[in-house]
């Protein structure tokens, strides 16, 4: 890591931590020769590419895996923080199969497994959005099969 100051190539380093979110280390380094400290940030390089319903490609981002569940879970009792969680296990999970590239169909999917355990309503939320449902037998379908299981809707 070269010293943003002096431009050397050799520092050491003093402390690591976890991001908030896991998806980084932080690190505070000390330059071998000008002794200046400095932050930097590790991130993992995720090459993993989503093929989209049109046959495109774009590259995965947890960032939009978290918009997608939180439109979902609005105004139920799924906090912000537990989003975040379940999008880095979804993460997670995808880096440890070390999946190259996944189908919006394949990754929905993982996301309502998700969430049908964690909220009824946001699940069926994301499956209206995700099934694209034509009329309302559809929705009631995943209703009754998800209440059928014992489960109920809250």
């Amino acid at each position: 890591m070269k010293c943003p100051f002096c431009n050397h190539e050799e520092s050491k380093v003093t402390d690591s931590r976890n991001t908030i979110d896991a998806n980084a280390i932080r690190r505070r380094r000390e330059c071998l020769s000008c002794q200046r400290r400095f932050t930097t940030f590790e991130t993992l390089d995720l090459t993993i590419q989503v093929k989209k319903r049109d046959g495109t490609f774009e590259d995965f981002q947890t960032e939009k895996l978290v918009r997608g569940i939180a439109a979902a879970c609005r105004h139920t009792r799924v906090s912000h923080d537990q989003v975040v969680a379940l999008a880095n296990s979804i993460t997670k999970e995808l880096i440890e199969r070390q999946i190259r590239d996944i189908k919006t169909s394949d990754l929905g999917k993982l996301v309502m497994e998700r969430l049908k355990a964690t909220d009824m309503v946001a699940y069926v939320r994301f499956a209206c959005v995700y099934k694209r449902f034509k009329d309302v037998e559809d929705i009631m379908d995943v209703i009754e099969s998800a209440t059928k299981k014992g489960e109920a809707v809250k």
